[in-house]
């Protein structure tokens, strides 16, 4: 196993996982959102690969406004995180979000941050084994007001 940097090259695997944990969204979507983050200096996206194949993909990005439950700024933020079905419970999700805290500390953070929705409890619970503690739950709410 090995965590690298995604580049252009990669953007069409990316969107597809992107896909499989975002299906609200269409490939294209996907596709043309990771474009437009892929050289930005405060997002990155890291692949996980097993025997040169892609295996998962950690998307970050360095926030500087108000993160819940956080006591420094700025601070790196969880995106995305997503391994393939087959390679789960291997560590690669460990590893992948080790490389997004080495990526954080190396842009000035001392916290890394996550989201989830409050029904994902799969999501709740590897965020727990890898060391995240729950910061505070959160209802949101939208008006219009046309």
């Amino acid at each position: 196993m090995k965590v690298i940097k995604a580049e252009e090259i990669h953007i069409g695997k990316l969107a597809t996982m992107a896909v499989d944990l975002w299906p609200e969204e269409k490939f294209e979507v996907h596709r043309q959102f990771i474009l437009s983050k892929l050289d930005l200096e405060d997002h990155v996206y890291f692949l996980a690969t097993v025997e040169d194949k892609i295996a998962g993909f950690i998307y970050m990005s360095i926030r500087r406004d108000y993160v819940e439950g956080a006591s420094s700024s700025p601070v790196g933020y969880v995106e995305g995180i997503y391994v393939k079905p087959a390679y789960r419970h291997k560590g690669i999700g460990r590893l992948l979000v080790t490389k997004g805290e080495e990526w954080a500390k190396s842009k000035g953070c001392r916290e890394i941050a996550s989201d989830i929705l409050y029904h994902n409890t799969d999501s709740y619970n590897f965020h727990s084994k890898v060391g995240f503690r729950e910061a505070n739950r959160l209802i949101c709410f939208i008006k219009d007001i046309d």
